[in-house]
């Protein structure tokens, strides 16, 4: 069948059955398991009416359950056995993996791109958000500054695979070297500081994210309180920083939790660009080198990186529950 027409008879049945199964679930609820009818007819209506949202997200709780929840409790009984999966080792795959010195270089580094990338898009791109504000072609500056989350990252670190070229007629940095007279230097190989290297593709592609969603923030300020603090004497980093941040504080810690979550499962660009090697590996890009040779453990890695990213997602629901209320 031609992609089109089975695309387009993919999503007509799927709503079809959708249609079908809410029409018929509820017809069933009020005619047959709870009918209105009968010495109590209020009592079925309200028990009817309790089970109603349950029935309608049965089909959601069902595919969460089905795509989400048995795969993380699979992968955790897969972790507990050898890599050929017939022999029950417990814990055996977490105790060598912490043993290991490639997973404590990765989770270190995993740790600096969590404190660095997170801090340097929120803050740039709050920078941003109220330095473009300001202008009249700030609309054109935001649009060039949000550019890059169009961008893949397999795509934006090929880009910076040439500001980082070894030769100094491709790679800007080696040009600049060039000029005063000193050796290229190919920068993905410099230990640890090639970390930060990479993570600075990672803040060019979120400053634009975090610019939008913090100048739309800053745009919400109460004109009073501005204008009030101007009369009162504050300054423009006074104003900024003690009067404009602290209104919109939530929306900054939603941002910096969002990133984090992100970084916590980017791997594009380090296998992009170093492919884990000259001591960038980070945990996704770690968990790669295991995945076909020694299913356990990488599994092993797998959920690590879960129960990372648990807590960070924990706050994130948190405070966007706050921003609610």
């Amino acid at each position: 069948m031609n992609p089109l027409l089975q695309g387009a008879a993919t999503i007509l049945i799927g709503v079809g059955l959708c249609i079908a199964y809410f029409y018929f679930s509820n017809l069933i609820l009020d005619k047959v398991i709870f009918p209105a009818r009968g010495k109590n007819p209020g009592r079925n209506i309200n028990r009817a009416n309790a089970v109603r949202p349950w029935l309608f997200m049965g089909p959601a709780i069902f595919a969460l359950g089905l795509y989400l929840a048995y795969p993380v409790v699979g992968s955790f009984i897969r972790s507990l056995y050898n890599r050929s999966g017939d022999q029950f080792i417990g814990f055996g795959n977490y105790t060598n993996l912490f043993a290991s010195q490639g997973f404590q270089t990765a989770f270190f580094n995993n740790v600096l791109w969590i404190i660095f990338v997170p801090a340097a898009s929120t803050f740039i791109g709050l920078v941003a958000a109220q330095l473009t504000d300001r202008l009249r072609w700030g609309s054109v500056a935001k649009s060039l500054i949000f550019m890059p989350m169009a961008i893949s990252f397999v795509g934006a670190s090929l880009i910076w695979k040439f500001v980082y070229a070894n030769d100094p007629d491709i790679g800007i940095i080696n040009a600049v070297r060039d000029s005063f007279g000193l050796a290229p230097v190919d920068v993905l190989q410099i230990p640890f500081w090639n970390n930060f290297f990479l993570m600075v593709i990672l803040v060019w592609i979120q400053t634009g994210f975090a610019m939008v969603i913090l100048s739309a923030a800053l745009r919400g300020i109460p004109e009073e309180t501005i204008e009030a603090a101007i009369i009162d004497g504050a300054g423009p980093f006074q104003l900024f920083f003690r009067i404009m941040v602290p209104q919109i504080m939530g929306t900054i810690v939603v941002v910096w939790t969002t990133i984090t979550v992100l970084v916590l499962k980017v791997f594009d660009i380090v296998y992009t660009m170093t492919g884990g090697n000259f001591g960038t590996d980070i945990l996704p890009s770690y968990m790669m080198t295991f995945m076909f040779r020694d299913d356990g453990r990488a599994t092993a890695v797998a959920f690590v990186i879960m129960v990372v990213v648990l807590p960070v997602m924990w706050w994130n629901i948190r405070q966007a529950r706050k921003e609610m209320r």
